[in-house]
């Protein structure tokens, strides 16, 4: 089955493929070079302002992982990483400071996992989960930014507007779940290994581009609130659940707003960096 998600603001209609445009985008900034925060954001709002469509087939979604990982799990198939498209885009930013949708998913049970399975086993497990999860942010026009142990750290560039970021990031997570569930899962237990669960948090705010070098080859990173706070509430988030941050809830459409409902965590003491009150989370329909 192949379903179409559409992202558009109202009053608006016209398809535009996301992988042409996302390359437009890039071609575009490679002949302007670095920019400021708000050249960007006036970038950003104008790209936003047409409306996007992204083409997700579900089957393969799922059957095409659970192919690669029955392979791999009998040592016949070898997953690979690449963070060149993140450190690429992140590149024309360095020593700025822009606005980015940051997810942050983290597999569940993975040290209880290495407690239990053979070395080789675990790996397997660990690197099908990074590989899957990277290519779902990458379908999604997303960027991974880094893996930390057994966590993927990717965003998608904001700007003035945006219900277009935010809505593919939370659409992402949401796929995220789905091919752990009805992917990977099923696989992990015809072969007598335990399920895998995973808790996704988001936020959206401006992070500051480091580069830790001064060749362009040197790694760059990402520091900032909404960088600090995307982790602190994965933490806190139940397995196989999305929670959001204030700033992404209030940027999605009423539509969307309905699948989240407001969650209250003991520890979370985090106030908004914009009006100083306590800053609200939000999870999905699937808290525990």
């Amino acid at each position: 089955m192949i379903i179409k998600i559409e992202f558009q603001l109202p009053d608006q209609v016209t398809h535009i493929d996301q992988d042409q445009n996302l390359e437009n985008w890039k071609k575009g900034m490679e002949k302007k070079g670095p920019k400021s925060t708000a050249n960007m954001n006036m970038d950003e709002g104008e790209r936003s302002k047409k409306p996007m469509a992204v083409t997700i087939d579900t089957e393969a979604l799922v059957t095409q992982p659970q192919e690669r990982l029955s392979r791999a799990l009998k040592r016949r198939y070898q997953y690979e990483s690449n963070l060149k498209s993140a450190q690429d885009f992140l590149l024309s930013y360095v020593n700025s400071k822009i606005p980015l949708v940051i997810i942050y998913a983290d597999l569940v049970g993975s040290t209880k996992m290495s407690m239990t399975l053979p070395v080789d086993k675990m790996v397997t497990i660990i690197r099908a989960f990074i590989y899957e999860m990277t290519c779902i942010v990458h379908s999604y026009g997303g960027y991974v930014l880094k893996y930390v142990g057994d966590a993927i750290i990717a965003f998608f560039p904001s700007g003035y507007n945006k219900l277009l970021p935010c809505s593919k990031a939370v659409q992402c997570a949401n796929s995220m779940i789905t091919l752990i569930k009805n992917g990977i899962n099923p696989i992990l237990i015809q072969n007598d290994y335990p399920e895998l669960k995973v808790k996704i948090g988001l936020d959206e705010g401006k992070s500051v581009i480091v580069q830790y070098g001064h060749d362009k080859s040197s790694l760059i990173d990402l520091i900032g609130y909404s960088v600090n706070i995307s982790a602190k509430i994965t933490s806190l988030t139940y397995p196989n659940t999305i929670t959001i941050g204030e700033d992404v809830y209030r940027a999605l459409r009423p539509q969307m707003r309905m699948k989240f409902k407001e969650v209250k965590f003991e520890y979370w003491k985090y106030v908004s960096s914009q009006t100083g009150q306590h800053y609200k989370l939000y999870a999905d329909n699937n808290m525990a």
